[in-house]
């Protein structure tokens, strides 16, 4: 049988394709990055678009880095939310959903950034033309329900976070809250958001770097406990099934060497 490992994972990075994203964030800088920084998975979660996921998993799988596919995106309640996918198909749906609901507002470059998207060599080959940090026209629980129809996982995004959370929307964690986890940003830990919302010890949680700059990459990062470096472990490693899990010690790390 082959061995539960320790993976260090850093969940939740923006490319260049995000208009918050700095220029420097093209997926070849970012797997350079983190490979360089001891990561052995992250993934990519734009804001709105996951059209910059493909790119960087080709030039993970061929330096070794797993690059698992995401986005962030901003429900009804203006609440960032995560999602992962498995397959390119999964994407692609996700994507068209995304485009149907993400309110036509042309982008303001001068004030908000590009929304550029480039090729493994860094040269660019298209734009997203709508503003991507708009809220979509979709619930929360909307959001749970096409993400698992897809067969993805939803992660309610930086919930203690005093902007764009759950308790920034809301004023809380809603105790009904469907998720397959939370997470939780570096200025917190598990233990401390128990303390505030005890209802909350069914959930695994997980941290990550939310990186928007390049010397982000790995700052924050989870030690995920599974057999290989694939969507289905990680899967149950969410879950906690039969020795997998996400060791909680890895919060709050201090940055990892440049």
């Amino acid at each position: 049988m082959t061995p539960i490992t320790p993976f260090k994972a850093d969940l939740h990075i923006h490319t260049v394709l995000s208009p918050c994203g700095d220029l420097e964030m093209s997926p070849r800088a970012i797997v350079d990055t983190a490979l360089h920084r001891g990561l052995d998975m992250i993934a990519i979660t734009d804001h709105n678009t996951t059209r910059q996921v493909k790119t960087t998993q080709k030039i993970g799988r061929d330096e070794g880095l797993f690059v698992l596919g995401g986005v962030e995106i901003t429900s009804q309640e203006e609440a960032h939310c995560l999602a992962y996918f498995e397959t390119d198909d999964q994407l692609d749906e996700f994507q068209e959903f995304l485009d149907k609901h993400l309110p036509p507002i042309p982008n303001d470059e001068e004030r908000f950034g590009y929304q550029l998207i480039v090729d493994e060599n860094d040269e660019i080959v298209g734009e997203e033309p709508y503003h991507l940090l708009n809220a979509i026209d979709v619930d929360i629980d909307g959001l749970y329900d096409e993400v698992h129809r897809i067969g993805g996982l939803f992660i309610p995004a930086h919930i203690n976070k005093g902007t764009t959370s759950l308790t920034s929307q809301l004023g809380f964690v809603p105790p009904d809250i469907r998720a397959d986890a939370l997470e939780i940003n570096r200025f917190t830990t598990r233990d401390e958001t128990l303390k505030k919302f005890a209802y909350l010890k069914r959930f695994n949680f997980i941290t990550d770097s939310d990186a928007h700059f390049i010397n982000n990459v790995g700052d924050v990062y989870n030690v995920v406990y599974m057999q290989h470096r694939t969507f289905a472990e990680f899967s149950a490693a969410l879950r906690g099934e039969e020795g997998r899990s996400i060791d909680t010690v890895a919060f709050r790390q201090a940055p990892l060497p440049r």
